[in-house]
């Protein structure tokens, strides 16, 4: 087992990548469990899955999910974990090496950054922060306390992904300065479910924690959160967050092949869109146009989650354009198109593999003493601009960015949306 001698937290402010010292490639990690259904059940199963892990505790607010999800992990690593209601508890434990967040957005940045201070290493799905502030906040509390954080942007761990950019890298297509990434889907609407009793066996003031307090409501509640300003950012930053940071890092492969390099953040940014198919309570877009503005390039994003047709064959994907061709990129391929619509290169990999890889690479990360495939820092500028998409659609206009400050000039309006209002007792933990 891991001891806790062997993740020593370095020195306050060096910024040196001093993750690991003296480990043996035959350590185990210890690591915790913070949210467990949905897509953190997937997470909690796949890390339960690998042999160098031991899923020591699960943590939710919701007691009624703790029967099954300790007898799966059981299954999976043949002894049971242990149970907590407060995430706080985990980190007080010296045994736990890491602590892979699979919570509603609003619960992505405090956690993480309450980890990285108490010595712990942390796996965060995306995005990275409800806001801009919180995502800057991660990835400074990352570097001051020298702790890998890996961001759930799996295709950034992706065979298909690199192998797509490695084409593009070649210059075959020429001149690139566009790129667009989109996001189909036939979802549901969740109608509009009165105020009721919160269940028995939920703790929904801890559920809410930094978020205004309200009545509870299942429309509000799992699954459906995303669909709320107070906890989600929406499809944009659900699913658009993989596709737009396809889209982006083939964009930036294209500038390499130039010989230039494509800004971390855009100049400018505008959204176009709204509530035009669902009659229900969700108050984020179902139908939306994004696009970043930057030197000698435009990124794009167009969102419909009522409408299943698929784009260049892809449902969700992206594509890079250039004069001499372009590259789709999708979930599990890509294939490289000539100016007649050809294909004249291909490849492919899959999700389950993707996702495994990412898992690995964090730990290797950790092991090795560098930063992971989808570092916070990778993940603060791909879930930045999802944030910067919002914030346009919000405020209903163009908007100038600053790369340098990360605020939006003198629009107060627009700067105010950087951030959050936080309920007490939660605050964002200073760094």
């Amino acid at each position: 087992m891991t001891t806790r001698r062997t993740f020593m937290l370095a020195a306050a402010g060096s910024s040196a990548p001093a993750f690991l010292s003296g480990a043996s490639v035959n350590e185990r990690f210890t690591v915790a469990m913070m949210g467990f259904r949905g897509r953190g059940r997937q997470l909690l199963h796949g890390f339960a899955e690998m042999p160098e892990v031991r899923v020591k505790t699960i943590c939710d607010v919701d007691h009624r999910l703790f029967d099954q999800a300790v007898a799966s992990v059981g299954e999976r690593q043949g002894h049971a974990p242990g149970v907590e209601t407060d995430f706080r508890r985990l980190l007080e434990d010296p045994d736990i090496d890491a602590v892979v967040m699979g919570t509603p957005t609003h619960w992505h940045a405090i956690p993480t950054i309450l980890a990285c201070q108490a010595g712990k290493h942390v796996y965060v799905e995306k995005p990275a922060g409800h806001n801009i502030a919180e995502g800057r906040a991660m990835l400074q509390a990352a570097r001051k306390y020298s702790r890998v954080v890996q961001v759930g942007i799996q295709s950034r761990s992706g065979r298909n992904y690199e192998e797509a950019c490695e084409y593009i890298r070649t210059g075959a297509l020429g001149k690139v300065a566009f790129a667009k990434g989109w996001e189909s889907a036939k979802q549901k609407g969740i109608g509009y479910p009165s105020d009721e009793a919160v269940p028995e066996g939920v703790d929904y003031d801890m559920w809410l924690g930094p978020a205004p307090k309200r009545p509870f409501n299942k429309s509000r509640f799992h699954g459906s959160w995303r669909w709320f300003f107070d906890y989600g950012t929406g499809d944009l930053g659900n699913d658009g967050v993989h596709r737009v940071d396809y889209a982006r890092r083939g964009l930036a492969a294209g500038f390499e092949a130039m010989g230039k390099k494509l800004p971390d953040w855009p100049s400018a940014v505008s959204s176009a869109g709204g509530k035009f198919f669902f009659d229900d309570a969700q108050q984020w877009p179902d139908t939306l146009i994004v696009t970043w503005d930057y030197p000698g390039a435009t990124l794009m994003y167009e969102m419909r989650n009522w409408q299943p047709t698929p784009m260049d064959g892809e449902a969700e994907g992206s594509a890079v354009y250039g004069e001499n061709g372009y590259v789709v990129i999708g979930n599990g391929s890509w294939r490289a198109f000539d100016e007649r619509n050809k294909i004249v290169a291909s490849g492919s990999s899959t999700k389950d593999d993707d996702d495994a890889r990412h898992k690995r690479d964090m730990l290797a990360a950790i092991r090795n003493g560098r930063h992971p495939a989808c570092d916070i820092e990778i993940g603060h500028c791909a879930s930045g601009l999802i944030h910067l998409g919002n914030i346009a659609w919000r405020t209903d206009r163009k908007l100038q960015f600053d790369a340098v400050s990360e605020r939006f000039g003198s629009d107060e309006q627009a700067n105010q949306l950087l951030g959050r209002e936080y309920r007490s007792p939660w605050t964002l933990p200073r760094v």
